[in-house]
């Protein structure tokens, strides 16, 4: 399959994971349902690369990044599970890429990553603002976005250094998920309770593993390998209309006129400043 078609199907099955998260939230709080996501992306990464195997994983310095960094990988999406029960699916991912485009900007030296910050805050200014007139308790989406936003410049910071080592890609990110899971457990896993009891919540619950974590992150791995720094800028400018699509179909959060303009300041914002060795999105 073609490089593009394969980032498109991980932007979709990373959304749907998301959607599937939304409809857990009557029954579980989001940063439970973020946990058990964790955990279980964890597992599955664990036993499917026995990372105990790579031996450049386990010196001192290596295993304190990889560490950092799935601590980082935690917050980010816990923050952004509790912000997409405040906030329609297309707007939180769209204001998420405030930490991208961020941290490209401040690394950057062209006009590029400068005009997409002056870009970037019009989309977030109008995201916010029409978010506030329709849900005005949506102010705690927003604080949680902006942590999941924060999260996401250390997840790519912090991500380079675990890609780039001998034992990088899965093998790194299976241990950093699993130390995620490991430190926010006790402020979180008490939730979990009843998905030890009901079938159908632990269907569930494997699925938004699935869907949001395993397979994208293992398709991810192909699809860095094999893109053009152009082509990659433009299909990572698109995954905020892809989240839009899927919330609308799956959770009939259908975007509507300002919200619009918005999410494509926002995308804009992302083609200028999108490089080729950065990763697609996890939240």
């Amino acid at each position: 399959m073609p490089a593009p078609l394969l980032f498109i199907l991980s932007g979709l099955t990373l959304y749907v994971g998301a959607a599937l998260a939304v409809g857990l939230f009557d029954e579980l709080p989001a940063a439970t349902v973020a946990w058990l996501r964790i955990a279980v992306a964890a597992v599955l990464l664990v036993v499917w690369r026995r990372p105990w195997r790579s031996r450049g994983l386990w010196t001192r310095r290596a295993l304190l990044v990889t560490v950092a960094f799935g601590l980082v990988l935690g917050v980010m999406n816990v923050a952004f599970y509790v912000a997409i029960d405040h906030l329609p699916l297309g707007t939180a991912v769209a204001l998420e890429f405030t930490g991208p485009v961020a941290v490209a900007a401040v690394t950057g030296r062209g006009w590029r990553e400068r005009a997409a910050i002056a870009v970037a805050a019009a989309g977030v200014v109008l995201l916010a603002g029409v978010t506030l007139e329709a849900t005005p308790d949506a102010v705690v989406g927003l604080a949680a976005v902006g942590v999941a936003a924060a999260a996401w410049a250390g997840y790519i910071l912090l991500g380079r250094r675990v890609a780039t080592a001998q034992s990088g890609g899965l093998t790194g990110l299976s241990v950093a998920m699993a130390a995620g899971a490991v430190v926010l457990g006790p402020f979180l896993a008490g939730a979990a309770g009843p998905v030890l009891t009901d079938p159908r919540l632990a269907a569930l619950v494997l699925g938004v593993a699935l869907f949001s974590s395993v397979i994208p992150y293992a398709i991810d791995q192909v699809v860095l390998r094999r893109l053009r720094p152009a082509t990659f800028a433009v299909l990572l400018a698109l995954l905020p209309a892809t989240a839009a699509v899927v919330g609308a179909v799956a959770l009939q959060q259908v975007p509507h006129g300002w919200e619009v303009v918005g999410l494509l300041l926002v995308s804009g914002a992302i083609a200028l400043t999108a490089r080729a060795d950065e990763e697609p999105p996890p939240a």
